[in-house]
């Protein structure tokens, strides 16, 4: 059993390295954000899949630890983005069990794989968030000017509604039109104000 606490220690040690792991797709938006980062993809991608879930009528819990950890075998494996994965295998399989398999929760090993396999309403819906998260920073960099990031969201085409078309939920595509039709901005509208509260 003490052994079980050392190595719940150690994987909590290793899922801090992800705020130190920038994503991959810098590379093609040409942009060197540093507050893009798995850990703070992660944690996004988690609050929309709890919120998504209870939309779907699914375990929003079950649905948050999935998205929470889903990409928490970057740690070892990194992160490849779309041409990455091209020319990278990266061995998840044997990650997975490495990581989880010597814990004393054998649900979190099986919810990594639930994720992995997108089989269940929860895993799609958890999918569905990690797509949602990257259109809302697509829009984001966007929307700051950055025209290799809206070209990704637009595509040659400019139909900002393709990445619409991944989203396998009803209530992800309805949120995702709102990302697409709405600004960054917009969530602080109506709340500023010249003076302080008394």
């Amino acid at each position: 059993m003490e052994k079980d606490y050392h190595n719940i220690a150690n994987l909590c040690y290793e899922i801090g390295t992800l705020r130190r792991i920038n994503r991959s797709h810098r590379q093609h938006f040409l942009t060197a954000d540093a507050s893009d980062n798995i850990g703070s993809h992660s944690h996004r991608v988690a609050c929309i899949a709890f919120m998504l879930a209870q939309l779907e009528g699914v375990d929003p819990y079950k649905t948050a630890v999935m998205a929470l950890f889903h990409d928490v075998p970057e740690t070892r494996s990194g992160d490849q983005n779309w041409v990455h994965k091209r020319y990278v295998t990266a061995h998840e399989d044997e990650v997975v069990q490495d990581q989880f398999g010597s814990l004393p929760f054998d649900d979190l090993s099986k919810v990594v794989a639930e994720y992995r396999e997108r089989t269940s309403p929860e895993s799609i819906v958890a999918k569905d968030a990690d797509l949602l998260d990257q259109i809302l920073l697509l829009k984001e960099y966007a929307w700051s000017g950055n025209k290799e990031a809206d070209l990704w969201l637009k595509g040659k085409d400019q139909d900002q509604n393709k990445h619409l078309s991944l989203l396998r939920t009803e209530s992800g595509k309805k949120v995702g039109a709102c990302i697409l039709d709405g600004s960054p901005s917009d969530w602080w509208n109506g709340l500023s104000t010249s003076e302080n509260r008394t």
